[in-house]
């Protein structure tokens, strides 16, 4: 018999409603234990805010996008009594441990937790599909197939008119998200975090094309793509938010009037934003977070607290949650070459 507490912690993302669904379902028809569900993430937690989860009330929710529980960018590291807080909300409802549902800033907050003697077990949450410790995140099959069908229907109208379309999307430090739906969706180029560009090699990629007869272009850009250093363009300091994360977004629109006035080609903006992390999820990623609830309340019924569950080749696996986060995972060499062989 098992009691856990489960929370969603950092952005929302498609599949997080199956990874509750299914933990609920393990520990109660299978470990005859209970769940009980935190709101808005850890500051749900520190507030001792919480429902009981039972397979009845989370009938109905595998489709859903978003969160039941609400989610937020508060950790307990950022508070001053945070990990206490932690501590006694843990001890009040008779908690054996603790589900983390979240990407590399809420799994870090939960790999320190477990270093201060809070049993944690962690499941990758983020559309970036950044986390190294495994090979795929739930939310991000979702996120590439919304920014493939938006690649899609930006054909026609940038055909229809001669145009330079960028497509911004989301992609802070690396561009998984913008090289495969930029491959899916068959676009002219895509910039990436990986490898600053050069404005001028742009811009004279897309005079060539235009002057081949093609009428029309795309280019996907992840959000955090930066020029090259020394080269003819540079962005403004972007700074940070709240909870010190660099502001980004935005950069198509920087780029677009730069194009625009050395080609002369018009160039126009879509940024996708948020529209990427809504909706319901994929059938991959339902399965995915299916799997990884299921294998999330098994590892803390077997008591293998400080780890994360990850998928390697097909398998699910548990790692230890500082492997987890430690290292980013940029796009691989062999995808970002497959692209380059389709791109202008």
């Amino acid at each position: 018999m098992v009691r856990l507490g489960v929370l969603t912690s950092g952005g929302d993302c498609p599949g997080l409603n199956a990874v509750i669904r299914a933990v609920v379902r393990k520990v109660e028809r299978h470990l005859d234990g209970t769940v009980i569900g935190f709101h808005d993430g850890y500051q749900g937690l520190m507030e001792d805010r919480y429902d009981v989860l039972t397979i009845d009330r989370c009938r109905g929710i595998l489709p859903k996008g978003g969160t039941i529980l609400g989610t937020s960018r508060h950790q307990p590291y950022g508070t001053p009594d945070g990990v206490e807080r932690v501590r006694a909300t843990m001890s009040r409802r008779g908690l054996d441990g603790l589900v983390v549902i979240g990407g590399n800033g809420s799994l870090g907050a939960a790999r320190d937790l477990g270093e201060d003697g809070i049993p944690v077990v962690g499941v990758p949450k983020t559309i970036d599909n950044d986390l190294g410790a495994t090979e795929v995140t739930f939310g991000f099959d979702t996120a590439v197939a919304t920014a493939t069908d938006a690649i899609d229907r930006l054909h026609t109208t940038a055909e229809s008119h001669d145009r330079v379309m960028l497509v911004e999307v989301m992609g802070r430090h690396v561009g998984h998200i913008a090289t495969w739906s930029g491959i899916a969706g068959g676009a002219t180029m895509i910039l990436v975090p990986e490898e600053p560009f050069d404005i001028v090699e742009v811009c004279d990629t897309l005079r060539r094309r235009h002057q081949q007869g093609r009428y029309a272009s795309i280019v996907v850009v992840a959000e955090g793509a930066v020029p090259v250093e020394g080269g003819d363009l540079s962005l403004p300091d972007p700074g940070v938010d709240q909870f010190g994360h660099q502001r980004l977004g935005g950069i198509a629109h920087l780029l677009a009037p730069e194009i625009e006035d050395r080609t002369g080609f018009e160039t126009k903006v879509v940024v996708l934003g948020y529209l990427q992390r809504g909706g319901s999820p994929t059938a991959t990623d339902r399965v995915l977070a299916s799997r990884f609830g299921v294998a999330a309340a098994e590892t803390a019924a077997d008591g293998e607290w400080g780890t994360m569950v990850a998928i390697r080749a097909g398998r699910i696996i548990r790692v230890p949650l500082h492997e987890a986060v430690a290292e980013p995972k940029q796009v691989a060499r062999d995808i970002h070459d497959v692209g380059k062989v389709f791109f202008a």
